[in-house]
């Protein structure tokens, strides 16, 4: 297969992308993206060094995407971190399969350190300090991570949610109850109605 003459990370990592959309995380390989590149493995290791400078260039690709400006000053702290979350949380869900390598990665990716520097300035500005906004930043990144994968994994909507609601309701009547309950929540009802319940847990 002939090379390309000349390739961006750019192209890299959507040809890397397009992979993992297609064929989950475990299809990622140096052959697998040189495949989709229209080359051979051995030109793609003239562009990149492995399989891990891969994943640095996807997560660079999709939270390149997030726009990163805290919103005003003038709204309540509760207002402006959710903007942020969601920001994000639209970035990374269009390409669930890409959170584990948001966690491995995001110390390395400009955008996503561009993203938590915006939180915590909002933290900052409204009181948070020290250890206390250690614990916000990480319970807000640990329930986005969290959130996206459940909706990913396990839908409301899902099967697991069906299995729970025919459970014998004498001997799990609170989970099959909820489980029916469950199966008229909107994953942005999920998604949002968690978060609200964070941010008022952080405020106290």
């Amino acid at each position: 297969m002939p090379r390309p003459r000349s390739l961006s990370h750019a192209q890299l990592a959507s040809a890397a992308l397009a992979v993992i959309d297609r064929d989950g995380l475990a299809g990622l390989s140096m052959r697998s993206v040189a495949k989709e590149l229209g080359m051979s493995t051995m030109s793609l290791y003239r562009y990149v060094a492995d399989r891990e400078e891969l994943e640095r260039l996807v997560v660079d690709l999709v939270l390149e995407t997030v726009d990163t400006e805290a919103p005003g000053p003038g709204g309540h702290w509760h207002d402006r971190v959710e903007v942020l979350v969601r920001r994000l949380r639209d970035a990374v869900a269009a390409h669930p399969e890409i959170v584990p390598l948001t966690v491995t990665h995001r110390h390395r990716s400009l955008a996503g350190l561009r993203w938590s520097e915006s939180v915590l300035g909002v933290l900052a500005e409204a009181g948070f300090d020290g250890a206390q906004r250690v614990v916000a930043l990480r319970g807000l990144l640990g329930y986005v991570i969290g959130a996206i994968q459940l909706e990913h994994l396990g839908p409301l909507s899902g099967e697991g949610t069906v299995a729970i609601t025919e459970l014998p309701p004498d001997a799990f009547p609170y989970m099959t109850e909820t489980a029916r309950d469950a199966r008229k929540v909107s994953a942005d009802r999920e998604f949002l109605g968690g978060l609200a319940l964070l941010l008022r847990g952080l405020g106290s």
